[in-house]
């Protein structure tokens, strides 16, 4: 067992998980944070319950089953541990529609909770890396007022486009669009990381990241596209498509290609330090091209219906651009495209 000690927010979520796993099989102690609050947002199918049971079969793995705004229960945590290497910062409300319904919770879970990790981070474990899992609604639906060409199963954007190429850019502004309330409340946390980085010279990382997915997300209609895609599929029930005819295009990152991410980031980490993360041109597709590889995978068609109303400030189109970090990380490598990625899923599911 190695003497460090990991703190993973979130920890039972997708990416929590799969972080706290790719620990502990290295021989890390990781204490981990998440009180299942998804199921509050998502309703019983979406609780982590189920992953909890699985990562306390590990005596490396220290769980605290509290909420991320508690400041007083959080600072406990620190006193108790000391120095951490790394804190990895993965609980969130994780909706656009959700947060509508809420935007103080919403606000408080993802914007103030962060201030006060980042401030105990300050205070108790300095030199510790601070990883915070941000999202491209930090960027607002600016790409939707780009020119697009219509193909037979997807949008792309007109080639003149700089991002056409490669795919969005850090350059891209985050004002002057609609970003939702769960955008806002992201954008708040991702600028306050940047500014206790530069202010307090702590090494912070925002990956502001596109669409991530794996079989261990307890994937729900409001959140989790691939994974509730998946899983009604192999139920056999009517899924909802909202809005571009099914063409909006999204890229997808598997849970193992963005924990190497984080990880290349831990053993050399930057100070404030922003990257766009996703599937880029190596793993992106639209809603109808998802259904036609499932129905390729699982041989029976998908019951599915496509709806006029578009999610308020859902993207056309987002592929992220990854260039600035594989120029900074170059030893990472990319291994899971679409196709890989729903067969994993079906085959978990079945």
């Amino acid at each position: 067992m190695k003497k460090d000690f990991f703190l993973v927010t979130g920890s039972c979520g997708l990416i929590g998980s799969e972080i706290s796993n790719f620990l502990l099989k290295k021989g890390y102690n990781v204490v981990g944070i998440d009180n299942n609050l998804r199921k509050f947002f998502f309703g019983k199918n979406a609780s982590v319950e189920w992953v909890r049971k699985i990562l306390i079969k590990n005596k490396n793995y220290h769980h605290h089953q509290i909420d991320i705004r508690s400041e007083n229960k959080i600072e406990n945590i620190f006193k108790k541990y000391g120095e951490f290497k790394s804190i990895i910062h993965c609980a969130a409300q994780p909706s656009h529609d959700w947060a509508k319904t809420d935007p103080i919770l919403d606000f408080d879970v993802n914007a103030r909770a962060t201030l006060l990790l980042l401030n105990l981070t300050n205070r108790y474990s300095k030199k510790s890396s601070f990883v915070y899992l941000s999202t491209n609604k930090v960027y607002g639906d600016k790409v939707n007022s780009y020119k697009f060409k219509e193909l037979k199963n997807r949008f792309e954007l007109i080639k003149t486009n700089k991002y056409s190429k490669k795919g969005v850019s850090e350059d891209m502004t985050v004002d002057q669009s609609k970003h939702s309330l769960f955008g806002a409340s992201k954008l708040a946390a991702d600028i306050l990381v940047q500014e206790f980085g530069r202010y307090n010279n702590m090494h912070t990382v925002c990956f502001r990241c596109g669409c991530l997915t794996g079989p261990m997300h307890s994937g729900a209609e409001l959140h989790g596209f691939l994974s509730f895609l998946v899983k009604s599929y192999v139920e056999n029930k009517t899924y909802k498509i909202f809005g571009y005819k099914g063409k909006q295009v999204r890229d997808n990152l598997h849970s193992k290609d963005l924990i190497n991410i984080i990880w290349e980031y831990i053993k050399k980490p930057k100070k404030n330090a922003v990257y766009n993360i996703g599937g880029g041109n190596f793993s992106n597709c639209s809603i109808i091209e998802a259904i036609n590889i499932l129905e390729n995978i699982g041989k029976k068609k998908f019951n599915y219906k496509v709806l006029k109303n578009i999610r308020s400030g859902d993207h056309k189109w987002w592929i992220s651009d990854l260039s600035k970090f594989k120029k900074d990380y170059p030893n990472w490598k990319q291994t899971y495209n679409i196709k890989k990625i729903l067969k994993e899923i079906y085959s978990f599911l079945i």
